[in-house]
């Protein structure tokens, strides 16, 4: 009986032990189809180190939408492997989609990563255009 319980009480560590983390931030913007995944971000010391951060201002022109971040199975099985040195997450980031409130809500202005590539660039440049025709006023743009 007493080595049933204790056989038990193992099952149920490991149980515990396998849960996953799961953490959402949603903006309240509607989500775009775009989306930007680290299924691996690098995390050190069981996360004291958190993952780089994920540049979204030349992907995710219209700002952000969704943020999860979760520790799936496989990253724990890793994290556990290197005794928690090496703890990876998935990261998932959904862009906003553009809508017509747009320009007011960014007092219209809009702010170019100056490291983005040339056709991310090009489409920020883009939807100034599309926004100041439909607010038919100028839209500040800057490159930084």
């Amino acid at each position: 009986m007493e080595r049933s319980l204790k056989a038990l009480t193992l099952v149920l560590a490991l149980l515990g032990a396998t849960a996953c983390y799961h953490a959402t931030i949603d903006t309240g913007r509607p989500p775009s189809p775009q989306t930007i995944e680290r299924p691996w971000a690098t995390s050190l010391i069981y996360g004291l180190v958190p993952p780089p951060v994920v540049e979204t201002a030349s992907r995710c022109p219209n700002g952000v939408s969704r943020v999860e971040t979760q520790i799936t199975f496989l990253n724990w099985l890793v994290g556990q492997l290197t005794l928690g040195i090496y703890t990876p997450m998935w990261i998932k980031v959904t862009c906003a989609a553009a809508s017509s409130e747009d320009g007011a809500a960014l007092n219209d202005k809009l702010v170019i990563d100056s490291k983005a590539d040339l056709a991310s660039k090009q489409l920020a440049l883009t939807m100034a255009a599309r926004r100041s025709a439909e607010l038919g006023q100028p839209i500040w743009i800057a490159f930084r």
